[in-house]
């Protein structure tokens, strides 16, 4: 497998910006949909939800208790990269968090992991190479 990443369009990149869609207007159910019931979740511990969700009940109640401290925002994807079953995403942050008038803004790195068409890992970084490392992608762009 080639550790070379490509940016064509692909099911799993179909699926991982469903995933935002979904996260973005608070669909909660149309979200996890998209998971395999094994999914293990790893954010990063700076955040008040950083940790480690397993299977969809945790995965569920992780993406409830995030998305509910949103008065309003988004998570947008500027740019996918594709290597073999992993999508690596990097993502323009916009929040504003419910009783706070500045807003948070920032770009992390996602990495989702597919099997059988289905998000079985999903992983977030700070930094963009920290994600290439793990996911095993080499950006050309750099």
């Amino acid at each position: 497998m080639s550790t070379h990443p490509s940016s064509m369009q692909t099911p799993e990149v179909e699926t991982v910006r469903a995933f935002y869609e979904a996260l973005n207007s608070n669909d909660i159910s149309a979200a996890m949909k998209l998971f395999d019931p094994n999914i293990e979740r790893v954010e990063f511990e700076d955040l008040p939800t950083g940790g480690t969700y397993r299977g969809l009940d945790e995965m569920r109640a992780h993406i409830t208790s995030g998305r509910s401290t949103w008065a309003e925002g988004s998570c947008q994807p500027e740019r996918y990269l594709v290597s073999g079953n992993k999508v690596v995403v990097f993502v323009h942050v916009r929040v504003r968090l419910k009783n706070k008038t500045e807003w948070i803004d920032g770009r992390v790195a996602d990495v989702f992991v597919f099997r059988d068409d289905k998000i079985v890992k999903m992983r977030s970084y700070l930094k963009n190479e920290q994600a290439l490392e793990w996911a095993g992608v080499k950006d050309a762009s750099n």
